[in-house]
């Protein structure tokens, strides 16, 4: 028996992980279609010429929700402007949370068997967005000098701990 705060199962992110079914990314047609969590896409110095790019891959395919996303940019970005400055490297968000989840809510309170549906009409409501990533698509990328490479790495390190898989650092010279 659930108590009245507790939320149902249906409210986890770990049920959005798969990749099943076809995608449902018309927003256009969606009315209420949640706002995106990201705020920024990229970071940095956009202007300089830099020799590495630091990359982090997913090793599986997956689902990761917007506000993972953001929280993963939101982590590298500390590390790097603390160690390196704001001028110092170009962090790059690679996906966009293009996929609308939707979910049907059931309420978990006592009494809740005379105010929900179950199953009937079950088509459910939009309640977040996800993108949906590929085995070794990057999911960061920051372009750093050769100097600074470990800090990107670092910064990386942390940044995949916020996201619902694992993931590889693959470190590159850029041409």
């Amino acid at each position: 028996m659930l108590s009245g705060t507790q939320e149902s199962i249906s409210l986890k992110g770990r049920n959005y992980r798969q990749t099943k079914g076809q995608a449902y990314t018309r927003g256009q047609y969606i009315h209420g279609s949640p706002s995106l969590k990201i705020s920024r896409f990229t970071m940095g110095d956009t202007k300089t010429k830099y020799a590495q790019r630091v990359s982090l891959l997913s090793r599986n395919t997956i689902q990761i929700r917007h506000n993972a996303l953001e929280a993963a940019r939101v982590a590298a970005n500390k590390v790097l402007s603390n160690n390196l400055g704001e001028t110092g490297y170009l962090l790059s968000l690679c996906v966009y949370p293009h996929i609308i989840l939707r979910e049907n809510r059931m309420i978990a309170t006592a009494g809740a068997d005379r105010l929900q549906e179950g199953m009937r009409r079950s088509f459910g409501k939009p309640s977040s967005r996800a993108a949906r990533v590929k085995h070794d698509q990057p999911i960061l990328s920051i372009y750093v000098n050769e100097g600074a490479v470990e800090h990107a790495k670092n910064a990386l390190r942390i940044s995949a701990g916020k996201l619902p898989t694992t993931c590889r650092i693959v470190v590159e010279t850029l041409p």
